[in-house]
């Protein structure tokens, strides 16, 4: 039986916070940029140029509608990705997989306090630590507790 932890509601919340920021920042900025009389007779020189500030809320809101997009991209990109403890190996993604026999130590002091724990294995003779954070993956306490038996 193969236990997953999914990507994590904080992690899904965060991106698609961001996302509204820079959607509401790229409004903003043109209003005030194109729209607002005000803003404009305020932010220009005496000579009738834009000074910094208004030059900044004319050319901005491209940049954060790109900002926006990409980041919707990662979250789309993103939403299937998940951890899967099997009966063999610990899957993190399909070019990361770990085999249970190479796990050396599990150390899990901060999982209680600070939602982490560190997996250190043996990869092609050499020593790799990874670390898995509740921040990023929902469910792993259950993966842990799958791992610590698994090793034990």
């Amino acid at each position: 039986m193969a236990i997953e932890a999914p990507l994590s509601k904080h992690k899904k919340a965060s991106f698609k916070i961001y996302i509204a920021v820079c959607i509401v920042l790229a409004v903003w900025f043109s209003y005030d940029g194109y729209f607002s009389e005000g803003f404009r007779e305020k932010n220009t020189n005496a000579d009738g140029s834009p000074n910094s500030t208004l030059i900044f809320n004319q050319k901005s809101p491209p940049f954060f509608i790109g900002v926006a997009v990409l980041l919707g991209a990662y979250l789309f990109a993103a939403r299937n990705k998940k951890v899967i403890a099997d009966e063999n190996e610990l899957i993190i993604s399909d070019k990361e997989r770990i085999a249970y026999y190479s796990i050396q130590k599990i150390d899990k002091t901060h999982f209680d306090s600070k939602g982490f724990f560190l997996i250190t294995y043996n990869k092609g003779g050499s020593e790799v630590s990874r670390k898995l954070s509740d921040k990023t993956y929902d469910n792993l306490a259950a993966i842990l507790d799958h791992l610590v038996t698994k090793i034990s």
